[in-house]
């Protein structure tokens, strides 16, 4: 499934993703997601429970204003 893809169909949720193809910068271009939800430790935990090799996990969705992301 293609990341713009993966964007319109779970907005609001996390996604664990078993990367397919990554771009020069590591990005997601295509991927195969494994689970959703909108809660992410259970993203977490399915994590833990599946253990893909190459995966990310993405929120998809905007990022509250009152909310720290690190990098």
């Amino acid at each position: 499934m293609r990341w713009e893809q993966i964007r319109e169909e779970f907005k609001g949720e996390w996604v664990l993703i078993e990367c397919v193809k990554v771009n020069d910068e590591f990005q997601v271009v295509e991927g195969k997601v494994l689970y959703h939800n909108a809660d992410k430790d259970k993203v977490y935990r399915k994590l833990l429970e599946l253990r893909p090799k190459e995966y990310t996990i993405e929120y998809v969705g905007e990022v509250p204003e009152d909310l720290a992301v690190m990098l």
